[in-house]
């Protein structure tokens, strides 16, 4: 029996419970850092990267492990794919610069669910790392201080990336300097009229629009007029691509540019995490104490912003009707729990609030949990026992927080449609379900399954984690971008070389 009811928590009795298991972790932070501080002397190591792999939930083996990756010598470490972009002056336009919903961020770290601005601030990294010179803009900034924004371009100053104003000469003579510009997502288009104004067409051959939204109000001709002028346009996959292409035929009557699709890829951080034992050890046993549940119990999560898209109350009912099917097939098993990540506990929207008041009308108070936005996603993929991605209607267009808990060996039950039915194999890593009403019945006969089947529940996550070693890593994704920017460099070069000619 869980010793609290998520439902029935304060706002304030959450956070101290929160705040309970964090200093832990930064107790164990400070421990870390001085047997870090000592390994490190010991292997004659300058990098200060070895304290950072460890940052709070490492151990002395773990320490030892990375140091002595990093006497491995220079000539054995494979070059990045982007070197070629060293010296290449490149500009990343961002609609905004916020963690919203469940973007979740720490220290650069422990890297979860991407919205666009997060991926893009991974991206300038990658190129600031291969000698770039990267320049960042934020369209829309809120009128006062924010203390994220102000955070993240802190981050992004301290690796090197150039922020700079999206508005006026200084952003025109940026975009006009660049051998590259990204735009990051549809409603970042009307950015190229409101400032490059009569010098678009002379930008428009060497952008490449990275678009990650696949909702029907995206389709706008004052969003996407451009579009088919520009070198090219990266989406994160093929199921998005296919619906971009159609509807800007069918709806706008324009033509997609040559379109890339590039899968995500797990950050080596996010991955050195996963693989550490002892980190997951700890970080399961703090966050099952700080949700009351025990170490034996099953945790169903489902880790997104709280929307109706996302599919929450659809996986309530799911999660119910399956702890009745265990009840009438008098099934021994341990307790199930569903943990929703990602709620707002301040906000209170109407949404939210119809997801509690289904809990208590089902009586279901101990078996549910409601988790407020986090900074620290990784915990709670190494606490639970499988991932719920419920995303409905068309739904997500990767969804990369799928992928991270593969990379911790969890099963999938996803909704067969989107960028998931590209990441999760049905039946070898997790388990695929209809969207909407049809999906509820399946859903729930799937949580029964891998909560009745342990080696079944167990194979699954290790073939995910397989996959994502073959597929879903930095180093995969930082080839696919390459092979995109190799070819819209091409463009530009050709492009330029005619109208000089």
């Amino acid at each position: 029996m869980a010793k609290h009811t998520a439902v029935g928590w304060g706002y304030h009795q959450y956070h101290h419970l929160q705040n309970r298991w964090l200093l832990a972790l930064l107790l164990m932070l400070s421990v870390s850092t001085v047997i870090a501080f000592f390994m490190r002397s010991a292997f004659d190591s300058c990098d200060r990267t070895v304290s950072a792999t460890v940052d709070g939930i490492g151990s002395a083996r773990h320490v030892i492990q990375v140091a002595e990756k990093r006497t491995t010598p220079i000539a054995a470490v494979k070059p990045s794919p982007l070197s070629f972009m060293k010296s290449k002056v490149v500009l990343l336009v961002s609609h905004e610069l916020s963690l919203s919903g469940t973007v979740l961020f720490f220290s650069l770290l422990l890297m979860a669910v991407f919205s666009g601005p997060l991926l893009l601030m991974e991206l300038a990294f990658l190129l600031r790392s291969v000698g770039a010179e990267v320049y960042w803009m934020t369209i829309m900034k809120p009128s006062e201080t924010d203390e994220v924004t102000y955070s993240l371009e802190d981050k992004m100053l301290d690796r090197g990336v150039q922020v700079v104003s999206a508005k006026g000469k200084e952003a025109l003579d940026t975009a006009l300097r660049a051998d590259l510009v990204v735009l990051n997502t549809a409603v970042a288009g009307k950015w190229l009229d409101v400032v490059l104004k009569g010098d678009v067409h002379r930008v428009l051959p060497k952008v490449l629009w990275w678009i990650h939204e696949m909702r029907g109000h995206y389709f706008k001709l004052d969003y996407v007029k451009h579009l088919p002028f520009v070198a090219g346009a990266m989406i994160d996959s093929h199921v998005t691509t296919e619906y971009w292409k159609n509807r800007t035929q069918e709806r706008l009557k324009i033509k997609m540019p040559d379109t890339y699709v590039v899968h995500l890829g797990n950050s080596k951080e996010l991955m050195q995490v996963a693989e550490d034992t002892v980190a997951k050890r700890v970080l399961r046993e703090h966050v099952r104490e700080s949700l009351g549940v025990l170490n034996e119990d099953l945790l169903f999560a489902l880790i997104n912003s709280v929307s109706r898209g996302k599919g929450q109350d659809l996986f309530l009912r799911s999660f119910y009707e399956a702890l009745q099917l265990i009840k009438e097939k008098k099934m021994q098993i341990p307790p199930l729990h569903a943990v929703i990540v990602g709620s707002d506990m301040s906000a209170q929207t109407k949404f939210e609030m119809e997801l509690r008041d289904y809990v208590v009308q089902k009586k279901i108070q101990d078996r549910v949990h409601f988790v407020n936005k986090t900074l620290t996603v990784a915990p709670y993929l190494a606490a639970i026992d499988v991932l719920v991605q419920n995303s409905q209607a068309r739904g997500e267009c990767f969804g990369r927080i799928t992928i991270e808990a593969m990379a911790f060996q969890l099963p999938v039950l996803g909704t067969a449609a989107g960028g998931t039915t590209e990441i999760v194999v049905n039946g070898t890593t997790g388990l695929l379900h209809p969207v909407g009403k049809p999906g509820v019945t399946p859903l729930a006969k799937n949580i029964v399954k891998l909560a009745t089947h342990v080696e079944r529940r167990l194979t699954m996550g290790k073939r995910g984690y397989e996959r994502v070693k073959e597929r879903f890593l930095e180093q995969h994704m930082a080839e696919r971008i390459a092979g995109v920017l190799k070819e819209v460099l091409r463009k530009s070069k050709n492009k330029s070389s005619r109208r000089i000619g």
